[in-house]
């Protein structure tokens, strides 16, 4: 008997030296803390298990026999366990007290079970430690048991609880931990419940197996971790692609998902002479069947993106490949497409196509043969209204309209292009529940108008919708400065605004802006009768 506990002790300590190896390598690529508690593991199992082939063939001795308690009664479940912590905890503080707990049990029990004396009496069949330790070090492996225990199975339930609802690597994980936290269990049961050798040294055998297994099956690197990215052809031409984003809080405290993964490469969309939603391939003409071809094919470009996506994503990712993206590039208008020919206009007689003269005044000048004199500067201009009787949206619109009327337009412009340092800027996306568009958009609309008569500091208001998304809206803000945006956000109508969206909007990010240059005109609006 005591040569086969000795072959399954060698055995199982090559495969602990060989799993070693291993981590050390995927350490030096990816510095993650389940690693790192996983090479200690296998490197105290390794010696746990020699310790148990040499004491089986030639003797148990003092020697022997702590090395055996360290190694693979004290160290190998401890920081199995600490391995489960690091790779399923969601905090930076839960994995801190995971390295402050085992790192100190680890360092007083290996003291203690060191200077401890040990009671004698060896042969060759594996001792128990309740016959040789004193009551200090028995107690503790007593207790670093039971709390090893509880960690393992509260890392088993709480991946199966995240597999339910989670993504790809909540999957991984779990598969692991399956794996793991039953090993580890079983291990730690032998040593308690004092069953032979064979089955002490065959579940220590067992957990460099199980770590292997879990490194280099469910929680191995992805493919499109290790490809590198492709070569972008030109500038981009549309949007670029996203990855889905957690919520800053949880981006800062991810375990495997941030924490010593390389971030995945940014798919760059191909340059191609057609974009928009009719560059997709298509087979032959009008959709038919796709026609035979002889030569090479051309490059497939990608089917359109389906909007900005999450914006805050995208940036952070320009930043973590280094800055190098122009983002003014992608903000330059498309070259303008030519019309075909129009066929010439019938003549303008200053008049409306129906045939009605209308009266001529500032607002809606007509040739002075075919329209109704000008009435007296103070028939309608004092009060800024057309003698129609349509109202115009405003003195200001009024006054240009005049202008536009009298003056001739400058050819240049001048003045500066840099604004005042103190203005306040924000840019924020939010996306829409299904069918909630409608909603939010007179919600909006009842905001900016209130925001128009309201608030004099506020510069800018806008609220965007995105052709190729329909359920995304950005709303852009300029503000006089930080003191003004502090206002409008105490402002009866803004409370309104955040309180009545929330039904509406699934999420919400928000960019802060510096203004370095701006031209601002006002805009074109619709009047409303």
């Amino acid at each position: 008997m005591e040569l086969v506990v000795a072959v399954i002790a060698f055995a199982g300590a090559i495969l602990a030296a060989i799993t070693t190896g291993v981590l050390v390598g995927r350490i030096r690529e990816e510095s993650s803390g389940w690693l790192v508690a996983w090479a200690i593991t296998t490197v105290a199992v390794c010696l746990g298990l020699g310790a148990i082939a040499i004491g089986t063939l030639l003797g148990f001795g003092p020697l022997t026999f702590r090395v055996f308690q360290i190694g693979g009664a004290l160290l190998a479940p401890l920081w199995l366990a600490a391995g489960l912590i690091q790779l399923l905890a969601e905090s930076r503080s839960a994995r801190l007290a995971g390295w402050l707990l085992v790192g100190g049990l680890s360092f007083v029990g290996v003291v203690i079970m060191t200077l401890d004396p040990v009671q004698s009496g060896f042969d060759k069949t594996l001792p128990i430690a309740a016959d040789k330790w004193d009551i200090p070090p028995e107690w503790l492996l007593r207790g670093v048991h039971v709390l090893a225990l509880v960690i393992l199975f509260v890392a088993l339930i709480v991946a199966l609880i995240r597999m339910r609802s989670g993504d790809d690597y909540d999957a991984d994980n779990m598969n692991a931990t399956v794996v793991l936290a039953p090993i580890g269990m079983a291990a730690i049961g032998s040593q308690l419940f004092l069953v032979q050798g064979i089955f002490v040294a065959a579940l220590l055998a067992a957990i460099p197996g199980g770590v292997w297994y879990a490194v280099n099956r469910p929680l191995a690197p992805y493919d499109d971790e290790e490809e590198p990215a492709p070569q972008q052809q030109g500038p981009p031409s549309g949007p670029m692609p996203v990855q889905p984003q957690q919520p800053v809080w949880q981006e800062q405290s991810l375990g495997r998902r941030v924490a010593g993964m390389p971030p995945p490469p940014q798919q760059q969309p191909m340059a191609s002479p057609m974009s928009g939603p009719m560059s997709a391939p298509m087979g032959g003409p009008m959709g038919g069947p796709p026609m035979p071809t002889t030569g090479p094919q051309p490059a497939v470009p990608p089917a359109p993106r389906s909007g900005l996506g999450d914006l805050v994503a995208e940036y952070r990712a320009g930043e973590q490949q280094g800055g190098g993206f122009d983002y003014a590039s992608r903000m330059q208008p498309p070259p303008p497409q030519q019309q075909p020919p129009q066929p010439p206009l019938p003549p303008d007689f200053g008049a409306p196509a129906t045939g009605t003269f209308m009266a001529a005044d500032a607002f809606n000048p007509q040739a002075p043969e075919y329209a109704m004199p000008v009435p007296p500067p103070t028939a309608s201009t004092e009060f800024q209204m057309p003698n129609t009787g349509v109202l115009y949206p405003g003195q200001v619109q009024a006054a240009q309209s005049m202008a536009a009327a009298q003056v001739p337009a400058p050819t240049t412009a001048t003045g500066s292009v840099r604004p005042s340092p103190n203005i306040y800027g924000m840019l924020t996306v939010f996306t829409l529940m299904d069918g909630a568009g409608e909603a939010f958009d007179q919600l909006a609309e009842d905001t900016v108008e209130q925001v128009l008569r309201n608030e004099p500091d506020t510069l800018l208001f806008v609220c965007h919708g995105v052709k190729s998304a329909p359920l995304q809206r950005l709303v852009y803000e300029l503000y006089r400065d930080q003191t003004a945006f502090h206002d409008h956000q105490r402002q009866a109508h803004m409370e309104r605004f955040a309180t009545e969206r929330q039904p509406l909007v699934l999420a919400t990010n928000v960019i802060e802006l510096t203004v370095n240059a701006a031209k601002v005109v006002p805009l074109p609006t619709t009047f409303r009768i």
